[in-house]
């Protein structure tokens, strides 16, 4: 039985620390805050309560699993899963909309053929046979394994089998999402329905490989899930199997440095001068955070993935409403931006700003239990925006007034919205960055093959023995079921040792 340190309270740290305690370790996490969950909060007020946070749960086999290898309530039993359907309403610059059935691609084709015109639905339908072949060539060694040392053979190789497309007398295949779109998808709406997902998870498609097609499939193929009370509950179900587990939770504890000793990871320095000993460190954090605690080794060796680029951060508005939630209003509603590339540019160039019209979710959940009665309805509003490292933020003011801006947008989802409004709150990047303590408040994204391992995250191993990594800023990467997955990964790691090849 060893002694394990966990630094930070995130989705994957927990995982990892209720994996571990079940092996028979003894794991005590130290959370910087005064509470757990990472970026998964909760704002409540006047009887409304918001997640701050991801609002859905896709892959949600990740979390079932967790609580079947850590005890005998399975997830079901503490969390109430509900199935959303439609999955999403699009809604489109030119004035049409789709809405698209929950985990059918016979439903979504005939969805899109009679909203988009003919062939539209075969063409996505097609793309999604395409994706499939793409998740299975990479599902198992970007998810389910431990980072190859060898991993240049995913950073080499596009999964995705691109159709070839002849220009110019050359025929070439996309390496690029959005040459998936514009040569095999070729209809504006269908691009930007593709374009979303990327840009949901913080990618810019003009860059993001091909790969990224397993974004919408894992979407269609295992469903969009909520989760009742919010996803607050269900970092709250984690947090509690971990304490049922009888790991060791100590908020308010800001770890500064990682001991070493005789060469590997010995224990945690405190910012209160305590020391604890252990015989193994997992670190839940930011890199950025993890090299200004170990002070005497490399983290990462040269031969690590490439550093990651910068990846941009999330503005959400969360708004309290008179007047109940309408009958067969859609859960999640997307407002397709008016200018794709002045967007994208703003959110990944060199000058960056924030969008007046950007592409922006609108959840709208049937959940009484985030309202104060049924009179009342809880909506959130959620767009893409650039990280803003080096704590240069933005004046507050610019915020709310793009918040403002948000609002008018969001009124083509929500037509009296703004004479239904109570009042609102604004959640900005900096709020991201106490959370987490992520550099300028941004948002990891998932790992993805191909593009000369630029979307690779970095082996959940380091330099330093005893030293491991988890959550979103390691492999495999963000979203809440990489985050499971990772603290799988870290935790065979630490029980079976480097021989460790993933679950089977």
């Amino acid at each position: 039985m060893a002694r394990i340190a966990v630094i930070g309270a995130g989705m994957g740290a927990m995982a990892a620390a209720a994996r571990l305690a079940v092996a028979g370790h003894r794991v005590a996490v130290y959370e910087r805050t005064e509470t757990y969950g990472g970026a998964v909060r909760r704002l409540e007020r006047d009887g409304f309560a918001f997640d701050t946070g991801p609002g859905l749960l896709p892959l949600p086999a990740v979390y079932r699993d967790l609580f079947v290898k850590t005890g005998k309530e399975p997830l079901e039993s503490v969390v109430e899963l509900v199935q959303v359907d439609p999955s999403s309403r699009h809604l489109f610059p030119d004035g049409t909309e789709a809405s698209l059935p929950n985990a059918s691609r016979a439903g979504v084709v005939s969805a899109l053929e009679e909203a988009l015109g003919s062939g539209s639905g075969d063409r996505w339908g097609d793309f999604l046979v395409r994706a499939r072949e793409a998740w299975d060539r990479t599902r198992r060694p970007l998810l389910e394994e431990p980072l190859w040392p060898n991993w240049s053979v995913l950073a080499d190789r596009e999964p995705y089998p691109s159709v070839p497309h002849k220009k110019l007398l050359r025929t070439r295949r996309a390496g690029t999402l959005a040459e998936v779109g514009a040569w095999e998808l070729r209809d504006p709406r269908l691009v930007a329905l593709l374009e979303s997902h990327a840009l949901a998870y913080g990618l810019d498609p003009r860059v993001a490989p091909a790969s990224a097609a397993v974004l919408p499939y894992m979407e269609h193929a295992f469903g969009t899930w909520y989760v009742r009370g919010g996803i607050r509950e269900l970092a709250r179900a984690v947090y509690e199997r971990c304490v049922a587990r009888r790991v060791e939770f100590h908020f308010g504890a800001e770890v500064t440095g990682v001991l070493e000793k005789d060469g590997r990871a010995a224990g945690l320095e405190l910012a209160d001068g305590t020391v604890t000993e252990a015989e193994f460190v997992v670190a839940g954090v930011a890199p950025e955070v993890l090299s200004g605690c170990v002070r005497g080794s490399e983290v990462r060796g040269d031969g690590d993935v490439p550093a990651l680029p910068g990846m941009p951060s999330r503005l959400t508005v969360l708004l309290a409403l008179r007047g109940g939630r309408p009958e067969g209003v859609a859960h999640r509603t997307v407002l397709h931006a008016e200018d794709r590339e002045r967007e994208l540019d703003m959110v990944f160039g060199p000058i960056r700003g924030l969008d007046a019209r950007p592409t922006l979710t609108v959840l709208r959940p049937d959940d009484p239990s985030l309202v104060p009665d049924p009179d009342h309805e809880a909506i959130t509003l959620t767009a893409t925006v650039p990280a803003f490292p080096g704590q240069n933020w933005p004046r507050s003011e610019v915020f709310g007034d793009h918040a403002e801006q948000l609002i008018t947008a969001a009124e083509r989802a929500v037509p009296d919205l703004r004479e239904r409004l109570l009042w609102h709150e604004v959640r900005i990047p900096a709020d991201i960055a106490e959370a987490t303590g992520t550099e300028g408040g941004a948002v990891p994204a998932p790992a993805l093959a191909a593009a000369e391992g630029r979307l690779l995250h970095s082996a959940n191993t380091t330099e330093l023995p005893g030293l491991f990594t988890v959550g979103g800023w390691s492999h495999p990467g963000g979203g809440l079921p990489h985050a499971g997955m990772s603290g799988a990964l870290v935790a065979g790691l630490i029980v079976e040792g480097p021989e460790f090849r993933g679950s089977q």
